[in-house]
């Protein structure tokens, strides 16, 4: 299966190193509008600087994880030049567009995978499966705020030119409430403050969001970025219900801008009424790990023809609630949600 990678920072190399590893992926182009380094393993592949060579590489699978407003055109453009296409989180950077490249995927019968690393996370799998087994309505508390500084606040600041915090990284976190709850979501607000003359005057970074859904669940998302962010309860996963509650334990996560701690859990408490059940996550697989198995997941759903039906439709929503918050935090009201598939 011939590969095009396009969008070499610190995604597109893991992806890059996923498909060089495949034994069923012939990586034919590596995409980066600048010459960056890159790991030895990948010195031997064509360096392009452009999409439209990618395209000319004729690959059968495009790899997208550049900056998230090129998401939806690069997408689109894969699918119609042939190519199953697997996109970075988040799909696009407006409900219509993300809506405009499933479209895309289902008129043309394009495989389409969005990068929801957590999906393929088996720690967070069991998360979710402890959750729903104590049934809801669910309190979901969760954030993920990053201390970040030198390049990797370069990296944020560069991002916040087209997304949020709540939006980039939220993405993730509300698509695990919406896996826990299967709940349609109705209502959004938001609230957020810019904290830096470093960050563009109409952007902010940092971002909370709260979430109501048609179940009675309800939850709540923060993200920050920046040199000052605080280390303190930075990675807070914690779920409610009438029942008990489910919580990521692993104090030890080491610093907030470290990717690998981003995903990692450590330790997974169920508590009960009737008492507590500590579940130890050991072998946790790592960022490079998660990249492979999501390579794994979408050449699978290429040769096998996975349904994808579901998992393009909750890319949208949970998109759909991060960018209602989005809107909430620049109006300043609560957003009502149609339905956002």
């Amino acid at each position: 299966m011939r590969v095009v990678v396009t969008g070499l920072g610190n995604m597109g190399r893991s992806h890059a190193m996923a498909y060089h590893a495949h034994p069923r992926a012939e990586v034919v182009g590596l995409v980066n509008r600048s010459d960056i380094d890159l790991p030895a393993a990948l010195h031997g592949y064509p360096r392009l600087n452009t999409f439209a060579e990618g395209l000319a590489c004729k690959p059968d699978l495009v790899c997208i994880a550049t900056y998230s407003d090129s998401h939806a055109e690069y997408a689109i453009a894969a699918m119609e030049a042939g190519a199953d296409v697997f996109v970075e989180k988040p799909l696009a950077t407006t409900v219509a567009d993300a809506r405009a490249v499933v479209a895309a995927a289902q008129r043309l019968g394009r495989k389409l995978v969005i990068g929801y690393i957590l999906r393929h996370h088996p720690s967070w799998q069991r998360l979710i499966s402890e959750a729903r087994g104590l049934g809801g309505p669910y309190v979901f508390r969760m954030n993920l705020n990053q201390q970040s500084d030198g390049d990797t606040w370069k990296t944020h600041l560069a991002l916040m030119e087209t997304t949020s915090p709540i939006v980039d990284c939220g993405v993730h976190y509300v698509d695990v409430m919406c896996q826990i709850t299967d709940a349609k979501p109705i209502r959004v607000s938001g609230m957020g403050l810019r904290l830096s003359d470093d960050v563009a005057p109409d952007m902010y970074n940092y971002g909370q969001l709260q979430v109501w859904f048609e179940d009675g669940s309800v939850g709540w998302y923060e993200a920050g970025w920046g040199p000052m962010m605080s280390e303190t309860a930075f990675f807070v996963k914690d779920v409610v219900s009438p029942n008990g509650a489910v919580s990521i334990t692993d104090g030890n996560k080491g610093a907030s801008d470290d990717v690998d701690g981003h995903t990692k859990v450590g330790g997974i408490l169920v508590h009960r009424p009737s008492g507590d059940h500590l579940i130890e996550m050991k072998e946790e697989p790592g960022h490079q790990a998660l990249c492979d198995a999501e390579a794994r997941y979408m050449i699978d759903a290429i040769k096998t023809d996975i349904d994808l039906t579901r998992h393009m439709e909750d890319a949208v929503q949970s998109l759909a609630i991060c960018l209602a918050a989005d809107e909430s935090i620049r109006s300043g009201h609560p957003i009502a949600l149609g339905d956002p598939q």
